[in-house]
């Protein structure tokens, strides 16, 4: 009788992959996200002959 109690118990791990995985991944995709804001910075610093130009006759 324990046999086949042990054969028809359910298995117990219904992700596709360990529980630490996920958050490796979410970690990488933060840090790859992050990347992408951080090469941004300064864009509109970088055209400093346009604020020059246009923003002296705006109000």
């Amino acid at each position: 009788m324990s046999h086949l109690t042990v054969l028809a118990e359910e298995v117990l791990r219904p992700l596709f992959l360990p529980a630490p995985v996920f958050g490796i991944i979410a970690l990488v995709i933060f840090a790859v996200m992050g990347f992408m804001v951080f090469s941004y910075r300064d864009v509109a610093n970088r055209h400093a002959h346009k604020n020059d130009t246009s923003g002296s006759g705006h109000h």
